[in-house]
């Protein structure tokens, strides 16, 4: 299965829209060459939604009802469901979960070791980070997902954003120089929001306590703190106050081996120039 299939199977929905299509199908007895033909779409659109490659669409929805009598218009149903709880695009497991929680954080402290987070990627560098992985159509469907995060730096709730990232991050020429030119312009104009703190690791620090890999601790009013730590496959959110703490001490340990903010702010521009 594609890595694009990977993402939809994460949906429970359409799990349960291709588990049906297929009850449907060969309790009639119908190969998905047969149901295709009857339909008026192709046998690899079937398979796509029997294997949760592809979405369903409300006019697929509209003729499975229609084909295999359905009074109670089942599809339809499940599809309009789909379509108000979402894809569930946004990364790996667990991240979904990471997502609802970072809405409501009031504090958040960022260690980006390989890309940048996504709360403050633009456009065309996070199109370059997910181009290694997406088809086109669910790459653009993604950069939205992940761009509407960013709505977070509107709210009223959101009191401190503290941001320390690797220096070898910014040299890394993702989506080319001029991509990254724009990138390294959007976050040093970021930097200027008081609420935010951007500071850099240099690459001269050699080994220190940030190679272990990416992490995001999130801080709420009414709620206990939580950490997401970044996987290849996975993500895991822990709650658990040991994990918690052993972050936090972790993030402050970096924090020491990283530069000032202005210092990280001239590094941004130097950077900027060599591109």
């Amino acid at each position: 299965m594609s890595s694009d299939a990977g993402d939809f199977t994460r949906d429970p929905l359409i799990r349960a829209y291709a588990a049906l299509l297929r009850s449907y199908r060969e309790g009639a007895s119908l190969s998905r060459a047969r149901l295709a033909e009857a339909l008026g779409c192709s046998p690899g659109w079937i398979e796509k939604l029997e294997t949760c490659e592809k979405p369903p669409s409300e006019a697929t929805s509209d003729d499975l009802d229609t084909f295999f009598k359905i009074p109670a218009r089942t599809f339809h149903t499940m599809w309009t469901e789909i379509k108000k709880e979402g894809k569930q695009l946004a990364g790996p497991p667990g991240f979904q979960e990471y997502v609802r929680r970072e809405a409501e954080a009031s504090v958040l402290h960022i260690f980006a070791a390989l890309v940048l987070h996504g709360l403050f990627q633009t456009p065309d560098y996070a199109r370059a980070v997910l181009a290694t992985s997406r088809g086109a159509h669910e790459m653009e469907e993604q950069v939205t997902a992940r761009l509407s995060r960013q709505e977070i730096f509107e709210r009223r709730r959101l009191s401190q954003v503290m941001i320390v990232i690797d220096e070898g991050v910014l040299r890394r020429p993702t989506g080319g120089p001029a991509v990254m030119k724009e990138q390294i312009a959007h976050l040093a104009t970021m930097a200027c929001d008081p609420r935010i703190a951007l500071q850099i690791v240099p690459s001269s620090t050699g080994a220190y306590p940030g190679t272990m890999g990416a992490f995001t601790t999130l801080g709420f009013e009414e709620r206990p703190d939580v950490v997401y730590v970044e996987g290849h496959t996975a993500g895991h959110l822990f709650q658990e106050h040991r994990e918690v703490r052993a972050h936090a001490l972790r993030f402050n340990m970096i924090r020491a081996a990283a530069l000032s903010a202005d210092q990280s702010l001239e590094l941004l521009h130097a950077i900027a120039e060599d591109l």
